[in-house]
C-alpha cells in the first residue's frame, strides 16, 4: 500500500469516527430532549392536578354553603320567624299603617300566647290580622256599656286602647263570650275602628290559626323597636 493510499484510509477512518461521534451526540441530544419533554409533561400534570382538585373542592364548598343557607332560610321562615306588614289603622297607636314587623313563631312552638301579646293570625286563606290577645282559653269575656272589659266578671286593668269602647261597638261582647280550650279573644288597640273578636266574621281565634307574636317593628327605621 502506498503512502498516499494509507493517508487516504486514515482520513476516511477519522471521518467515520467523527460521523459516529456526531451521530452519538445527536442521539444523546434526542434522548435529552425526550427526557426534558417527558419531565415538562410530568411537571404540567403535577401542576394541573392540584388545581383541578382545588376547583372541585371550591365547587363542593359552594354547593354545601348554598344548601346550608337555603336550609337556614327555610327553618327561619317556617319555625323561627317571618316578616309582616300592617295594613290599616286597627292597631293605632301601637302600630300604624305600613309598619313592617318581625313576627316570632318559635315562642308559640314551645309555649302559648299570653294576655296582651300582639299576635298575627290567619283570618282566611289569603288574609292575616294583627290584634292584641285579651281573653285566654276557658275564660269568659264581657264588655259593659261604659267600655269596661271583664274577664270572668273581673274588671281587666289595661291601658292599650286608643279610646273607650263606644256602646255601639260592643258587638257580641255585650253578652258573656265563653272561650273554648283552644280559643282566644282579641281586640285591636284602636277599639272603635277594629274588626276583631267582637264581630261574628272574626269571632274567637283558634290556636291553630295563630302564626306568631309580633316582637319588633323593623320599619320605618325611626320607629324601630320592641312592640309591647
Amino acid at each position: 500500500m502506498s503512502r498516499k493510499e494509507k493517508e487516504e484510509l486514515d482520513n476516511d477512518m477519522e471521518l467515520s469516527a467523527v460521523d459516529e461521534e456526531t451521530t452519538d451526540k445527536k442521539d444523546v441530544v434526542k434522548k435529552d430532549k425526550k427526557k426534558s419533554k417527558k419531565k415538562k409533561q410530568k411537571n404540567v400534570k403535577e401542576e394541573v392536578k392540584p388545581e383541578d382538585i382545588n376547583i372541585v373542592k371550591e365547587l363542593l364548598s359552594l354547593i354545601i354553603y348554598i344548601g346550608v343557607v337555603v336550609l337556614l332560610c327555610y327553618f327561619i321562615i317556617n319555625f323561627v320567624g317571618t316578616r309582616s306588614r300592617v295594613d290599616g289603622s286597627s292597631m293605632e297607636p301601637t302600630l300604624t299603617d305600613g309598619d313592617s314587623l318581625w313576627v316570632d313563631k318559635l315562642s308559640y312552638t314551645f309555649g302559648d300566647p299570653e294576655r296582651f301579646d300582639v299576635i298575627i293570625f290567619n283570618y282566611d286563606e289569603d288574609t292575616t290580622y294583627v290584634k292584641r290577645v285579651i281573653g285566654l282559653p276557658g275564660e269568659t269575656v264581657r264588655i259593659d256599656q261604659n267600655g269596661n272589659i271583664y274577664i270572668n266578671e273581673q274588671l281587666l286593668k289595661e291601658d292599650y286602647g286608643k279610646e273607650v269602647i263606644l256602646p255601639t261597638n260592643l258587638g257580641r261582647a255585650n253578652q258573656p263570650v265563653v272561650l273554648g280550650e283552644d280559643e282566644y279573644f282579641v281586640l285591636g288597640d284602636n277599639r272603635n275602628n277594629s274588626s276583631d273578636s267582637r264581630w261574628a266574621d272574626v269571632g274567637n281565634v283558634h290556636r291553630e290559626d295563630i302564626i306568631g307574636k309580633v316582637v319588633l317593628r323593623i320599619y320605618p327605621f325611626s320607629d324601630f323597636g320592641v312592640v309591647r
